[in-house]
């Protein structure tokens, strides 16, 4: 029986030859012959099988040189140093079965060209490989070698942009390396922040129910967000901001033309005098023909003082369905991406970090923060490249 731990070429010859026997002559399975004499695969049994069909000889033939090949008896003991170091080599990297992989071949090759100097020609011969395999190896394994070297720097870019935007998913990622001049496709980005353990923050979805309209404003807007010219569709509503342990209410007015925030109050109270405020700083904007200001059915935007405060500034009024948020998703998006982006992480613990706060986020989402819809741009630079 042979021994446990035996590779494919380790096994006698006649051992062999009574395998093929018992298989060819008494009918026995590979399943008995495995068992029996402790072979570990089929492809052993059927590779001698095949080969005593064929009249070939059951002796390795790797490794075999012919003496008149070598000029030198130095030459010769040159080649047999190269074969041991290549077995010592390959005996560490063999699976299971005693198989070494092509790629751990060419390794081998590799290493032993660089550390002893043989000659290639022998290496090949002693692994039994081609020439042109091992020199297409020597070209992937280069391009690998160059390509992990991209994903490091890759990596740090990664990382610095996500020091700053904590929040960034792959998509966004992509998009803040390109405006840095590194293009980049976007499954090799989100690979490598999977690496490095990034993800994207997921905002939570709000489910929305009513279908009554307003008895103050007909629902004008009607879920049409584009708008042609600046200034012609605004939004408006108001959140809250969580302030240490208390609240601080936040009112927004926003441009649907480039989802600019044109206007904005922060107030310890939730009044009439928030929004009348936030109003006040639309006074001599120039306001596209038919302009329109939708908000919610909040109490403050039903009000009388309200509405003349529209009429002064000779825009029209418009309100989403009851409970619905969806009719005027572009604010509370806004809303959503302020809290998820800057106030969830600075946690301001007074009304003046939480002004300083939103103050230097609306600056960015104006000014710098690029958005999908206006091919990468922010809502002024798409304005400005417009009027332009």
């Amino acid at each position: 029986m042979a021994k446990k731990g035996q590779t494919f070429n380790s096994y006698s010859e006649e051992l062999k030859r009574e395998v093929v026997r018992l298989k060819l002559e008494e009918g026995w399975s590979y399943r008995q012959l495995r068992e029996h004499f402790g072979i570990k695969s089929d492809a052993q049994i059927a590779e001698w099988v095949k080969k005593f069909r064929n009249g070939e000889s059951f002796k390795d033939q790797r490794g075999v040189w012919n003496r008149k090949h070598f000029s030198s008896l130095e030459e010769e003991n040159a080649y047999l140093k190269a074969q041991v170091e290549y077995f010592k080599k390959a005996q560490s990297k063999s699976t299971w079965e005693g198989v070494v992989l092509k790629a751990d071949r060419f390794h081998i090759i590799d290493e032993l060209r660089k550390k002893h100097r043989h000659p290639l020609s022998w290496l090949l011969k002693i692994a039994e490989v081609s020439r042109a395999g091992y020199y297409k190896w020597r070209k992937n394994h280069s391009n690998m070698s160059r390509r992990l070297e991209e994903d490091l720097l890759l990596k740090e870019h990664i990382l610095a942009i996500h020091k700053l935007h904590p929040y960034y998913g792959y998509k966004r990622m992509t998009r803040a390396l390109s405006r840095e001049g590194i293009v980049v496709n976007h499954k090799r980005v989100r690979r490598l922040m999977r690496e490095l353990g990034i993800k994207s923050v997921i905002r939570k979805k709000r489910p929305f129910y009513g279908i009554r309209g307003s008895v103050v404003f007909p629902n004008v807007l009607n879920r049409e967000f584009c708008a042609e010219i600046p200034l012609q569709k605004l939004v408006t509503d108001i959140t809250y901001v969580r302030v240490g342990d208390t609240f601080a209410y936040l009112s927004a007015v926003l441009d649907l033309y480039n989802n600019e925030i044109v206007a904005w109050e922060l107030s310890e109270r939730n009044d009439l005098n928030l929004v009348l405020n936030t109003l006040k700083q639309l006074e001599g904007k120039p306001f596209g023909k038919n302009a329109l200001l939708h908000s919610d059915q909040g109490f403050q935007y039903t009000t009388k003082s309200y509405e003349n405060q529209l009429k002064e500034l000779k825009i029209q009024g418009s309100h989403s369905r009851r409970g619905n948020c969806h009719d005027n998703a572009c604010i509370e998006s806004f809303f959503s991406h302020l809290k998820t982006e800057k106030l969830y992480l600075v946690r301001p613990k007074t009304i003046e970090q939480a002004y300083q706060a939103i103050q230097e986020y609306i600056h960015f989402y104006n000014h710098s923060r690029f958005q999908e819809k206006f091919n990468g741009l922010s809502p002024i630079e798409y304005r400005e490249k417009t009027a332009a």
